[in-house]
């Protein structure tokens, strides 16, 4: 029986959901989870170690890459404690307030990520569009403010979240749609109005994700017409390749969290499966995959681990 407070009517707890169905081999289910974590947690911690001994890596476009490192660890830890304890433990109880919480920390971590991504596009942007002057407009100072207005706009925007939950009755059932609380998913159980949520919801996706994706779109547009005007095929086969670590990782980020936004919206009686892979792929493939994307694709990081190894 789900306790209630007796003047919120908010539950005691939260139920959480792995795979329905499959409980019995949940522990098989926690491999790929843990080799996603130790993963993401090594290639994200080696590569902070890596541009912090190597000096000659302080610049602009590594220190932005630090940042979204840091953000992926953040994103990691966030799913961590609920996602292990349901597949390794079977603990799938989450306290209400628990519960608000992880839903801030994943939200506020993948805004992150998006705002981080749109300060590396115009990294680029100034890299290859105004090269003598990258140096001087870019500072550390400057890339260290940049960093502070992500993390403020943000947390200024999500910050209304828990309290917009807080204030619905759940008198339904309190069993989520996934081993991790997220705001969607919470609200769905109220049985009062949400369109404040819904709403606001609305208005934060454009404000941040679509806002980003599109100053994102426009500043590779000016990068694209900058190396087309580039005389010789070589520099501008040299400047474009600076370029695809970032947009590797921009398209591992946003067509997945775009998907998820979809099926959310428009597709909300497909199977139940569905939804827990496209949120899987959302909240754990970027964390894992930018750090090794950016060790192939970056040559100054790649010699690096090869000499650090190498030792």
């Amino acid at each position: 029986m789900v306790g209630f407070n007796s003047t919120s009517f908010h539950p005691a707890t939260f139920q959480l959901t792995g795979f329905p169905g499959q409980e019995a081999v949940y522990h098989w289910i926690a491999v790929p989870f843990v080799v996603l974590y130790v993963t993401a947690m090594v290639g994200n911690c080696l590569v902070l170690c890596i541009v912090w001994a190597d000096r000659r890596l302080h610049q602009p476009m590594y220190l932005f890459l630090c940042m979204l490192a840091v953000n992926d660890l953040g994103m990691s830890l966030s799913t961590l404690p609920t996602v292990l304890g349901t597949f390794c433990f079977h603990s799938t109880d989450i306290a209400f307030n628990s519960c608000l919480a992880q839903m801030f920390f994943i939200h506020f971590f993948s805004m992150v990520d998006s705002g981080i991504l749109l300060a590396m596009a115009f990294d680029r942007l100034v890299a290859i569009c105004n090269p003598l002057r990258y140096a001087a407009i870019l500072t550390p100072p400057r890339i260290m403010r940049i960093g502070l207005a992500v993390v403020v706009r943000n947390f200024s925007v999500l910050f209304p979240f828990p309290f917009l939950i807080k204030r619905l009755p759940f008198c339904r059932s309190n069993a989520l749609s996934h081993a991790y609380c997220l705001h969607p998913d919470v609200m769905k159980l109220a049985c009062a109005d949400i369109s404040v949520n819904v709403s606001y919801g609305l208005a934060v996706l454009l404000l941040t994700f679509v806002l980003d994706l599109l100053l994102i779109f426009i500043s590779y547009v000016v990068i694209v017409m900058t190396i087309f005007n580039i005389a010789s095929g070589r520099e501008r086969l040299k400047a474009l390749n600076t370029c695809i670590s970032h947009i590797c990782a921009v398209l591992i980020f946003y067509i997945p969290m775009m998907s998820v936004s979809v099926i959310h919206r428009y597709a909300r009686h497909t199977p139940p499966l569905v939804h827990s892979l496209m949120s899987i792929f959302y909240l754990f493939i970027p964390p894992v995959l930018n750090p090794i994307i950016y060790s192939i694709k970056t040559k100054e990081i790649r010699k690096s681990i090869l000499k650090m190894f190498s030792r």
